[in-house]
């Protein structure tokens, strides 16, 4: 298994002999402006270019969408990706935008999908607080994420946990599971009068002493106006508070092999 990290949540997988692009956020920096009603929305997003060129980014088998924010699946994102491109999304609202978006093979990824023996199930998200999910225009907002599970025979179990803070879901999805392998988005982005709407440093020792025996790899930080955590500060938090050999924090381009 080999985790390629690109920017933000972009990541490349490659699992069981296949490549995933999970969640592209492709423009060049500065394209757009910050999140509205976010920390430091004064920045233009993305705050730091691509590490890679676009032509190799895309030069993968199927595309992973877990939800389809602008920090996901950008306008680049469209413009760029092939249309015939496999692209698994959440669900049937998803898939219509794609569709919507000339996007012809894309596909809900399930229990029951079965691509070329790897298989996938979706898991429980929440991105951001209660108190923001009983705000309706912020519940809007926020919408609804997945995280997934990634199997296979020759393959660790991979837990991609997607945007989400720590919830009861999420652990009992640990347990259960028991994934060799867990992909934390941990920018501890923050909404104004609302706080967090994904994990953070915290979050990958509660992790840890969950599943102690996985590795983790520690993503979605520093190239949005309101992601709080850098990439330096969560090596500096792995370090001092476990066994940090276990944590990976990998830079913009860099490949873990796991």
């Amino acid at each position: 298994m080999k985790i390629t990290q690109i920017r933000n949540a972009t990541q490349i997988i490659e699992y069981a002999g296949k490549k995933f692009l999970i969640d592209p956020m492709l423009a060049p920096k500065g394209t757009y402006p910050g999140f509205e009603g976010t920390a430091n929305s004064h920045l233009s997003n993305p705050t730091v270019e691509l590490p890679l060129p676009i032509e190799s980014i895309i030069d993968v088998d199927a595309v992973l969408l877990t939800h389809t924010h602008p920090d996901h699946w950008d306008e680049a994102a469209v413009n760029i990706i092939p249309k015939d491109k496999t692209i698994f999304v959440q669900h049937e609202r998803d898939e219509a935008i794609l569709r919507s978006q000339g996007f012809t093979n894309v596909q809900i990824f399930s229990e029951e999908v079965d691509y070329q023996g790897i298989s996938f199930i979706r898991t429980v998200c929440q991105h951001g607080s209660d108190a923001a999910f009983q705000n309706e225009q912020m519940a809007d907002i926020l919408g609804e994420v997945t995280g997934v599970i990634f199997s296979h025979a020759t393959e660790e179990k991979l837990y991609l946990v997607g945007d989400t803070i720590w919830i009861p879901s999420v652990e009992q999805t640990m347990i259960k599971q028991q994934p060799g392998v867990v992909i934390l988005n941990t920018g501890w982005a923050h909404v104004l009068g609302f706080g967090p709407i994904i994990m953070g440093k915290e979050d990958v020792l509660k992790t840890h002493q969950v599943l102690p025996e996985a590795k983790i790899v520690a993503t979605h930080m520093g190239a949005v106006n309101h992601a709080l955590v850098t990439t330096q500060e969560m090596r500096a938090y792995a370090k001092a508070n476990m066994n940090h050999e276990c944590v990976f924090v990998p830079e913009d381009g860099e490949t873990v092999t796991l």
